[in-house]
């Protein structure tokens, strides 16, 4: 293999490899199902939900990245969107299609890097992140706003949610420059609402605020330990 840089994309896959490797982490952390982590939970987000029972998202062609075992992606199906979810992690997207399966839901699931997706031009009416974002390095922010610019239609939505800063489920505070310093994103990164309006500057702000937190009752995933967010391209 060759180490020299001839052009951007070899720079990005250089400086992806300084820091934790995704597809082993993630596809090591989904092999235990049993373990009690709330979103392994098959029932959504609740700001999700929320958009929809509030009319900000009505349906479409949605597209979800770092699906995780499903559960937003089996949601949106279920609203009438045509899903596409997309993940790193081979043994997160079995578990997902077993679970569209019980749910008799159709969805496209991807096994891919969301960085290495071919998409059309405006091939989408949403995309949504829960949780993906936060383990995106700096590096690659350009490339993740680039793809949401291109993947959005006009006047279609994007939705994420985040760690906080300095958050108990996590949200390092540091720099751009102390990821690369300390060879980590310490377990992924803190975000506000100001950093985020900044980074998708280029999009409409509807709503940020911290998710509410949810029992088992409500059906819903909701910790007020991360921030929900939803943009509009203009």
């Amino acid at each position: 293999m060759t180490e020299t840089i001839y052009n951007e994309e070899e720079l990005l896959r250089m400086l992806d490899s300084l820091l934790r490797e995704p597809d082993v982490f993630w596809t090591e952390f989904y092999r235990d199902r049993e373990k009690k982590i709330p979103f392994f939970k098959n029932i959504p987000d609740e700001n999700l939900v929320s958009y929809h029972n509030n009319g900000l998202l009505t349906s479409g062609k949605v597209l979800e990245l770092g699906c995780g075992p499903g559960r937003n992606a089996i949601y949106l199906a279920r609203q009438g969107w045509e899903v596409d979810a997309v993940d790193v992690s081979d043994t997160s997207l079995q578990w997902a299609k077993e679970r569209a399966a019980e749910s008799n839901v159709s969805i496209y699931f991807i096994h891919k890097n969301i960085f290495d997706l071919d998409i059309e031009e405006g091939e989408y009416d949403l995309i949504y992140d829960s949780g993906c974002f936060h383990h995106v390095a700096p590096h690659r922010r350009l490339s993740y706003t680039k793809l949401i610019n291109k993947a959005l239609k006009k006047g279609g939505h994007f939705a994420l949610t985040s760690f906080v800063p300095g958050g108990k489920l996590g949200g390092a505070v540091m720099t751009d420059w102390e990821v690369y310093r300390t060879g980590s994103l310490r377990g992924g990164l803190g975000y506000d609402k100001t950093k985020l309006e900044q980074i998708f500057s280029d999009f409409e702000s509807v709503e940020i605020r911290k998710m509410n937190d949810m029992d088992e009752i409500q059906q819903m995933f909701g910790i007020s330990e991360l921030i929900a967010a939803l943009f509009k391209k203009i």
